[in-house]
């Protein structure tokens, strides 16, 4: 079995990347030497227990680790304050120690909300992830950023939670839906559009085996983006600075989740990947990149089957230029009200921009479909 680690550097609270196949049934053993008692909480949901969770708990018996399990509705739904109240409150009943460590099983909603309860429940909690799909494995789950939604936003409450390891078993994506398979392959076009153009290429190449099952290229992909986010990470943990680079299409994206209410008809990849595509289009418009290098981005998405339009992202419907703008005054980049948005120069180089006029937005958003 071939297995990847990749390291995150940031000083007391390094951890490891494990990312290879048949790691869920190795989980215990790689779990324990983090564990103050042999004994933990796994946080997860419906269709990933159902689908994953034998091979995970199996893992931890085998390794001697005994364990409860919480068992939530799947869903972006369950990322607020109340999912969060109640998580919080099931786990306290459940015996959860300070110096225990509660194990996120599942995608991004749970890793934010389970990461999210392990920072608060007795002050902290340790916390490991353990993602099931690939938006989690090369994203969400590296990083340290938890958070649930507001009303007026997605991830706006939330703190900064490293977990104590990474273990990411590629096998588990083939349980996947292909529009989820789909969605998290989005986040991995991410890292080579803002800075990576070489694996860009390799995923112009391979990203099609990435997303028929070929266990290597999947392994490969996932260990190049998260190579990649380990660094950016390790630079600026708090987001003060380069981290932002990682929002590239987000700011768009997240406004265009409010927008439909987090219903689950526009899955968050999906989000991302048109809102990467209004950010290349919008630097076009800036004349900050080539209009062939927005093609080439735009060329991929449609081959590999992401939306790319506000159409796309509207399936039927219309978004508001205005109530686009106004959920993206929300966003965690906004600093004394001015709008701050990640562009690219070309791809494979994506940059800061701020104090960003909204006027300019708001034209764009129409010229781009928006009314």
């Amino acid at each position: 079995m071939t297995v990847d680690i990749c390291s995150v550097n940031i000083g007391a609270q390094s951890y490891e990347i494990h990312i290879g196949e048949g790691l869920l049934e190795s989980a215990g053993a790689l779990l324990k030497p983090t564990l103050n008692r042999p004994w933990t909480v796994i946080v997860t949901d419906r269709h990933v227990d159902a689908a994953q969770g034998p091979r995970l708990e199996y893992g931890l018996g085998a390794a001697g680790v005994a364990f409860e399990k919480i068992v939530l509705e799947p869903g972006e739904a369950a990322k607020s304050m109340q999912g969060l109240t109640d998580l919080v409150e099931r786990l306290i009943a459940l015996g959860v120690e300070r110096n225990d460590t509660i194990l996120a099983f599942g995608g991004g909603v749970i890793g934010d909300l389970a990461g999210f309860a392990a920072a608060i429940v007795k002050r902290g909690c340790a916390f490991a992830q353990i993602p099931t799909t690939l938006l989690a494995q090369v994203d969400s789950s590296v990083g340290g950023k938890t958070a649930v939604n507001s009303t007026h936003g997605k991830n706006l409450i939330g703190a900064f939670h490293q977990p104590k390891i990474v273990i990411s078993d590629v096998a588990a994506l083939a349980t996947l839906p292909a529009r989820e398979l789909k969605a998290g392959y989005a986040e991995v076009v991410k890292y080579g559009a803002l800075g990576d153009e070489p694996f860009f290429a390799w995923l112009e190449n391979r990203g099609a085996d990435v997303l028929a099952g070929d266990a290597t290229a999947r392994r490969v992909a996932v260990k190049r983006a998260c190579e990649t986010k380990a660094e950016i990470v390790a630079a600026d943990e708090r987001e003060h600075g380069v981290r932002a680079l990682l929002n590239l299409g987000h700011t768009f994206g997240h406004a265009l989740e409010a927008a439909q209410g987090y219903s689950g008809g526009l899955l968050h990849g999906e989000a991302v990947s048109v809102g990467m595509m209004l950010a290349f289009d919008f630097s076009v418009a800036m004349k900050g990149c080539p209009p062939a290098d927005a093609e080439r981005l735009r060329a991929h998405l449609k081959a590999t089957g992401l939306p790319s339009t506000l159409a796309d992202a509207a399936r039927g419907g219309e978004f508001a230029a205005d109530a686009l703008l106004s959920a993206m005054l929300q966003d965690k980049k906004v600093e004394q009200g001015a709008l701050t948005l990640i562009l690219v120069r070309r791809l494979g180089e994506a940059y800061i921009e701020k104090a960003v006029d909204p006027s300019t937005i708001v034209e764009f958003l129409k010229s781009a479909g928006a009314r």
